[in-house]
């Protein structure tokens, strides 16, 4: 791990004055990837901006009904807060299928939404990675890509998104509310955060440099049967192959999200309207666009076998 200064924010708008004015800076909190990346040289920040003691660890209700989740709340408060598990079930049963109880308890709500990707090849600096190096090559295209993206991709990077939490997220149309290190704040749709790779998969997210997220905001509960199942390979501390986030409602309409197989939380609005008809229709609009390699094909029929027993239990 390479030597970096550090200071500890009194403030978010603070925090993100100092991000900007300081060269090569980053935030930290939790630390459960960034720290990894460091000691590996993926990350290689000058300056870490400690943030966690902005005050940013409530969850508070809103005024329309819905939830304000802070940036700092821990992966394991959040699961267990009672209006959490009553209304955003689909929510509380993604946390809980991600990571270890030790991670759970020192990841935070921002720095779930924001981990990089697992590929293993941005993870050896042996080798090229467009995400790491920009315009050094992809080494998952033409090499072993069984864990690796199969709709969303493109020509420079073919990685998938890591987090669980984001694609329940993006199931419950939550917003990220931001402060910019001019004092300005703004709302970004989940929807929009995370970015496709296109020719620039170092960008991954909307943020603007030095922009801090602030709080995660959930509109009021939709009610249906939630859902979120996870297939990896072993039962804990794995990342998706695929996972489902479904919200059911009684008339057989809903909302599906899928992880594992794009590099964003994937989730096609007009795919829904194909719900009361199965599993099949559903993923057949998701994967219109597909384009799966001969070691991650298999990517396609698990999740139409996935959603179609998520629905199953729903519908039970």
């Amino acid at each position: 791990m390479r030597s970096f200064s550090y200071e500890r924010a009194t403030s978010p708008g603070d925090a993100a004055a100092a991000a900007v004015g300081i060269a090569n800076a980053k935030f930290i909190a939790g630390g459960t990837n960034l720290l990894d990346l460091m000691k590996l040289e993926i990350e290689t920040p000058a300056h870490l901006i400690d943030v966690n003691d902005l005050a940013l660890d409530r969850i508070d209700e809103t005024a329309d009904g819905g939830l304000r989740i802070g940036a700092l709340v821990r992966n394991t408060d959040l699961a267990a807060d009672r209006r959490v598990r009553r209304g955003y079930g689909v929510l509380s049963r993604a946390l809980l299928a991600g990571a270890s109880g030790q991670l759970r308890n020192k990841a935070t709500t921002a720095g779930n939404l924001l981990q990089r990707t697992r590929c293993p090849y941005f993870y050896d600096t042996n080798l090229p990675c467009n995400k790491r190096t920009p315009g050094s090559g992809c080494a998952a295209i033409g090499g072993f890509s069984r864990q690796h993206a199969v709709v969303g991709a493109s020509d420079a990077c073919i990685a998938t998104h890591p987090s669980d939490m984001a694609v329940a997220m993006r199931a419950l149309d939550a917003v990220v509310e931001t402060v910019r290190p001019d004092g300005t704040t703004r709302n970004i749709p989940i929807a929009e955060l995370h970015r496709l790779p296109d020719d620039s998969p170092e960008i991954e997210t909307a943020l603007q440099p030095g922009e801090l997220i602030t709080s995660v905001t959930l509109p009021k509960p939709i009610g249906g049967t939630q859902a979120y199942r996870k297939v990896r390979d072993r039962a804990s501390y794995a990342f998706a192959l695929v996972s489902v986030a479904a919200i059911v409602q009684p008339d057989g309409s809903g909302r599906v999200a899928l992880g594992g197989v794009a590099h964003k939380p994937w989730r096609i609005e007009a795919a829904e309207a194909e719900l009361p008809d199965g599993a099949k229709a559903v993923t057949a609009r998701l994967f219109a666009d597909a384009k799966p390699t001969r070691d991650n094909a298999y990517k396609l029929p698990l999740a139409e076998r996935t959603l179609t027993a998520v629905l199953r239990e729903a519908r039970a």
